[in-house]
């Protein structure tokens, strides 16, 4: 027996969607506008359909779904590209924005992004593997707890206040973890509007001094450091 499941989201106008969508890559598989509004979108096997809500606000959206594929990044990419070429930037705060992909304590420490549609439903994308072993010290377990909380559930204040006091307590923190830290430290502080305290993030992440070896396992963080960078406001 063949078993399919297509997640129904609610929006405010599936035009927005179809726009939004469009350029991440994604098709128009079937549209109509009465008696109820209702979108239908593909990419690759990727399905998503819409229904459309009078004064639907997305501040008020409950709706959510999980992806299950088997490697995060090159999805994350070909949505990111996307977005870049809409919006400038990777959107990180507001309606729509995206997440990097991190590994998810809440998700047997495999890697996961979300991406947050012009309506706030969550399109939450996860490795599909057998779980894995978490391991690090105290920052690392500080900052699986922090992507919990800001990447899953949307508290990007109470992630940056634990990780924050974890990075102040930790004496002598690994060169590795701690770069990580101040990396998504920074991605927080830009999320809730803090362009200074990211910019002192950043500042103490590009300070600390890094092996070639440890420049190869935090590649991805100093990736997107230096594009969190680039994007602050002169």
């Amino acid at each position: 027996m063949t078993t399919r499941t297509v997640p129904l989201l609610p929006c405010a106008s599936i035009d927005e969607i179809a726009d939004f969508f469009g350029p991440l890559g994604f098709d128009v598989t079937y549209r109509q506008v009465r008696p109820n509004p209702y979108l239908a979108l593909r990419r690759d096997d990727l399905e998503l359909h819409y229904f459309g809500m009078d004064g639907f606000r997305p501040e008020d959206s409950y709706g959510t779904c999980l992806v299950l594929v088997d490697d995060t990044e090159p999805l994350f990419e070909a949505l990111a590209a996307g977005l870049r070429a809409s919006y400038g930037k990777l959107p990180l705060s507001g309606f729509p924005r995206i997440t990097r992909p991190r590994r998810r304590k809440n998700a047997g420490n495999l890697s996961g992004f979300s991406l947050v549609d012009p309506s706030g439903n969550w399109i939450r994308v996860i490795r599909d593997a057998p779980a894995q072993e978490s391991s690090g010290g105290r920052l690392a377990d500080a900052l699986a707890n922090a992507v919990v909380l800001a990447d899953s559930h949307g508290d990007d204040a109470q992630a940056y206040k634990i990780l924050a006091g974890a990075v102040r307590r930790v004496a002598d923190p690994d060169r590795v973890e701690l770069v990580e830290a101040q990396a998504y430290l920074a991605e927080l502080a830009v999320r809730r509007g803090e362009t200074d305290q990211a910019r002192e993030h950043l500042a103490a992440l590009y300070a600390v001094e890094l092996t070639e070896q440890d420049r190869e396992a935090v590649a991805q963080s100093l990736d997107a450091a230096d594009e969190l960078a680039g994007s602050l406001p002169a």
